[in-house]
C-alpha cells in the first residue's frame, strides 16, 4: 500500500472523529483507526497537528489533515468517484458550510455547556440556549432537505454528517443530565432525521453506544471540572 496508506488518528467517543469514519464509509474507503486516548494525548497526535493538537489527523499519502470539516472536504475531492458529500450546486454548497460551522461554533458549545453546568439552574439555562439553536437547525433542515429524508437530499451529506456526528451524545446529555436535546414535539424534523440517519448502514457501526460513550463523559467531565496545578 505505501503512500496510499490511509489511517485516521481518532477515536470512537468523538464526534469529529466519527465525521471521518462516516466520510469513508459513504466513499467505500478503507481505512486504518489509531485509536487516540483523548484525556492522554500521544505524541504521533501532538505531531501530526502540533497547531490544535486535537483529533481527527488524517493521514494520507504520508501527510497530515486536520480538522474534521477541511477533511471532509479533502476526502471528497481526492475520493471523487465515490458518491458526493458536498452539494454540487455551489449556492447549496455554501449554505450547507454555512450551517456546519454553525453547528461547530454554537451546538457544540451548547452540549458541553450543559455537561459542564453546576446545579439545576445551570442545566436549566444551558439547555435553554440548546433548544435556541435547535430551532434554527430544524428550519435549516426545511430549507436545505428540500422536503427529503436528509439535509443532503435523497441521501446523507456534509451537513447530515456535520450535525449527525453528535447524536450519541445527546443520547449522553438525555441520560446523564436528563435534557432531551432533539425533542419530538418541538423539534419533529430533525427528530424524524435523526432515526433515519442513526440506522444507515454507514452510520450504524461509527456512533458509540450509550453507555460505552457514558462513562467516557464522565471520565471527562471531572477532568474538566478538576482544578489546574
Amino acid at each position: 500500500m505505501g503512500l496510499e496508506e490511509v489511517k485516521v488518528i481518532g477515536s470512537r467517543v468523538s464526534p469529529f472523529a466519527a465525521r471521518v469514519m462516516i466520510a469513508f464509509n459513504i466513499k467505500c474507503v478503507e481505512y486504518e483507526l489509531i485509536e487516540e486516548n483523548i484525556l492522554n494525548k500521544s505524541d504521533l497526535l501532538l505531531k501530526s497537528n502540533p497547531v490544535y493538537q486535537k483529533i481527527p489527523v488524517l493521514i494520507h499519502r504520508q501527510l497530515p489533515i486536520s480538522e474534521s470539516l477541511v477533511i471532509l472536504h479533502y476526502i471528497d475531492e481526492v475520493w471523487a468517484s465515490g458518491p458526493s458529500i458536498l452539494p454540487s450546486d455551489p449556492y447549496d454548497r455554501a449554505v450547507a458550510r454555512f450551517w456546519a460551522a454553525y453547528i461547530d461554533d454554537k451546538f457544540f458549545a451548547a452540549q458541553l455547556a450543559i455537561l459542564i453546568a453546576e446545579g439545576e439552574e445551570g442545566k436549566k439555562g444551558a439547555a435553554e440556549e440548546a433548544a435556541q439553536i435547535l430551532v434554527l437547525l430544524e428550519d435549516a433542515f426545511t430549507e436545505c432537505s428540500k422536503g427529503r429524508k436528509f439535509f443532503g437530499g435523497d441521501r446523507i451529506g456534509y451537513l447530515d454528517i456535520a450535525l449527525g456526528s453528535f447524536l450519541a451524545w445527546v443520547r449522553v446529555i438525555h441520560k446523564m443530565c436528563g435534557v432531551r436535546l432533539i425533542d419530538e414535539c418541538k423539534n419533529p424534523k430533525l427528530f424524524e432525521w435523526a432515526q433515519h440517519f442513526s440506522a444507515h448502514v454507514v452510520v450504524q457501526d461509527v456512533l458509540p453506544e450509550t453507555d460505552e460513550l457514558m462513562d467516557f463523559a464522565k471520565l471527562f467531565v471531572a477532568k474538566l471540572h478538576k482544578p489546574s496545578g
